[in-house]
């Protein structure tokens, strides 16, 4: 699992943190373990929504801090975020796939785009829009008459005279 970790990613996703929620990393301490209590991702979303996560738990045991990353989870759905690319509560807790909670960090920044009241930065390329076409009769008829480049075209080319290799010997009676 370490293997699909994308340390660039990870700075990218913690420098968005920081910038969003106004405060740093606590020094000394690895991104992953900053992230573990869910502390600092309910801060996350109470920035992009604010009161979207009612209630941080900033102390108690480790059942607090699992709740953090629930509400967190559950805030994101809130927020417009697929729940396809949400990491699972032990991904982060037991450090499982560190890898998929930095998706799912890069997903709550795409689905910032979505919110016009949010004012950036952003994270993560901007999701692709709808582009509805509306095509006539006319025009849908004109194209059913074309072979596309897709289909292919030989332009009237056969296989007819090429040989590889030996012919194949067919021996009766052996």
């Amino acid at each position: 699992v370490a293997g699909k970790r994308d340390r660039d990613q990870e700075r990218e996703a913690q420098h968005w943190i920081e910038t969003v929620i106004g405060e740093k990393f606590p020094a000394g301490y690895v991104y992953e373990d900053c992230l573990r209590d869910g502390i600092l991702l309910c801060r996350l979303m109470n920035r992009l929504s604010p009161g979207i996560v009612p209630k941080i738990n900033t102390t108690g045991g480790d059942y607090k801090m699992m709740d953090n990353i629930n509400q967190f989870q559950k805030a994101c759905i809130k927020y417009g975020v697929a729940d396809v690319d949400l990491f699972q509560t032990t991904d982060l807790w037991d450090r499982k796939n560190i890898a998929l909670v930095t998706t799912t960090i890069f997903a709550v920044g795409r689905a910032c785009y979505k919110h016009p009241e949010f004012r950036g930065p952003y994270l993560g390329p901007r999701p692709a829009e709808e582009n509805r076409r509306e095509f006539t009769e006319e025009q849908l008829r004109a194209g059913e008459g074309l072979i596309g480049l897709q289909a292919g075209s030989n332009k009237g080319a056969t296989q007819a005279g090429l040989n590889f290799g030996a012919t194949r010997k067919i021996l009766l009676g052996k």
